[in-house]
């Protein structure tokens, strides 16, 4: 695991884009940092896990669970379901197991880093050992 905090003590982080300010604090490629993002297909609600670099396309989303719309879970919604903070949201050890989709590119690292339960703490991960931890399916999610 690797906190952005770093060893010299910086605070937590307090951005509105928790990952890609952990890539950068880290010095980790954005497409190999992935953010957990809490949504609702057809009113169920799933993690999808796409780049700190890169956007939700929730039409895709819909796609991949064989729905047909998908829309962004209310942070403090996301909050109760996951029992993590906004910005901390981790794939792994959520209040109620939820499905996961994973951004298909995440088969293109020989590891990759996400949210370890809170901001600005990331694990890293083959994607392989992701996929079977939070029991994932992938497809191709992510905006450019």
């Amino acid at each position: 695991m690797r906190s952005a905090a770093g060893p010299r003590g910086r605070g937590p982080l307090r951005s509105a884009s928790y990952g890609a300010e952990a890539a950068e604090a880290l010095g980790l490629d954005p497409r190999r940092v992935f953010k957990t993002l809490v949504a609702e297909v057809d009113g169920t609600p799933v993690l999808a896990m796409v780049p700190v670099a890169h956007t939700l396309d929730l039409k895709a989303l819909a796609a991949a669970r064989g729905g047909k719309r998908a829309v962004m879970a209310d942070p403090a919604a996301a909050e109760r379901l996951t029992g993590y903070v906004t910005g901390g949201i981790s794939p792994l050890g959520t209040r109620r197991r939820l499905p996961v989709v994973v951004d298909a590119s995440v088969l293109g690292h020989p590891t990759v880093f996400c949210s370890a339960g809170r901001r600005g703490l990331q694990m890293e991960l083959a994607p392989a050992d992701l996929i079977a931890a939070a029991a994932a399916t992938t497809a191709p999610v992510a905006d450019a």
